[in-house]
């Protein structure tokens, strides 16, 4: 497959955008892959994707100006999809900021990505809305709900994160999204898209490989899931835990993350990539905000498969059926 990766500065091309540090992107490089499993497929054949890594802060509008520069960078690029991280419209300081500005799906904000998307044409992945439901007036609480526009502006799929992160890391601080959220009631099926089949999750979702195992039985052939990783749990479980969802689900996974500091009380890690199903990351974006590129190559996708047939192989009269194909 050919991924666009970030590299040392003589091995970059440029991305312009007035008043952010966009990573330099990569010419093409091929990436290794077994010998029996080499495809033929000529490059620019290939769907082309774009992942974006920003620092969201309490500033809504501030926050939409830098994704949609992306977006726009994504769109002249020559990219069919775009992913955006987890709280792409904002990161606030406590529980009571966020139920604050959070939003309705019907509401201003994004009305703004539905005209992005039919303006840029391309479709989104916009990874974690802060969603006032249809039972706000009677919880007071939201749903981090990823929402996916095709390139008309239309909502096509919305998934409302099912595991909230309710966690205490020494060196991290505590967070407790249920402060706040209410998890989602169930999975999404994977939805069609110009690059492949995609199966819609967010952040702590992807340390519950049930999820991945369903969504892959279901039909999917790239998983993504938009992440604010933190700067502990970042270094230590980002990189495996993403590479292990790709290996276990031979599927395509994409990340887009959260990096830098958001405010005084928060950071996040960053190091968004793209993993292809034999467990290589083909894409990655360096520091900072910016954005980086690979090209979906579902012939290899399918070859792997055939020759790993794993799901063939699993042993539900051992273990149960893990992993449940949605219904």
């Amino acid at each position: 497959m050919l991924g666009f990766i970030t590299r040392p500065p003589h091995r970059f091309l440029s991305l312009l955008c007035p008043g952010l540090r966009i990573p330099r992107l990569s010419v093409p490089c091929a990436q290794p892959r077994p010998r029996a499993m080499a495809v033929s497929s000529s490059s620019c054949e290939l769907p082309l994707v774009a992942v974006c890594q920003v620092t969201s802060t309490p500033d809504k509008q501030q926050n939409f100006k830098t994704c949609a520069e992306l977006v726009r960078e994504a769109a002249r690029l020559g990219a069919c999809l775009a992913f955006l991280p987890e709280a792409f419209d904002f990161i606030a300081r406590d529980p009571a900021e966020t139920l604050r500005l959070s939003e309705p799906l019907g509401g201003r904000l994004l009305e703004e990505y539905t005209r992005l998307a039919r303006e840029c044409g391309l479709w989104l992945s916009l990874g974690g809305f802060h969603e006032r439901g249809q039972d706000w007036e009677q919880t007071q609480k939201i749903y981090n709900c990823h929402v996916l526009l095709n390139s008309k502006g239309a909502v096509v799929a919305t998934y409302r994160k099912t595991h909230l992160c309710d966690v205490e890391i020494p060196g991290q601080g505590p967070m407790c999204e249920s402060n706040s959220t209410m998890p989602g009631p169930s999975l999404e099926s994977p939805v069609s898209t110009p690059a492949g089949k995609v199966g819609l999750a967010v952040c702590y979702d992807m340390r519950f490989p049930e999820l991945s195992l369903a969504l892959a039985q279901a039909g999917a052939e790239i998983l993504t899931y938009p992440s604010a990783f933190g700067s502990v749990t970042g270094p230590a479980h980002w990189e495996v835990l993403l590479r292990a969802r790709a290996i276990e689900t031979q599927c395509y996974v994409v990340a887009a993350a959260q990096c830098g500091r958001h405010h005084e009380k928060r950071a996040s890690y960053g190091h968004s990539m793209v993993v292809d199903p034999w467990g290589t990351v083909v894409a990655r974006c360096s520091e900072g905000p910016g954005l980086c590129l690979a090209r979906i190559d579902l012939s290899y996708l399918r070859q792997l498969r055939q020759h790993l047939p794993v799901f063939q192989h699993r042993r539900s009269d051992l273990y149960g059926n893990l992993g449940h194909p949605l219904s």
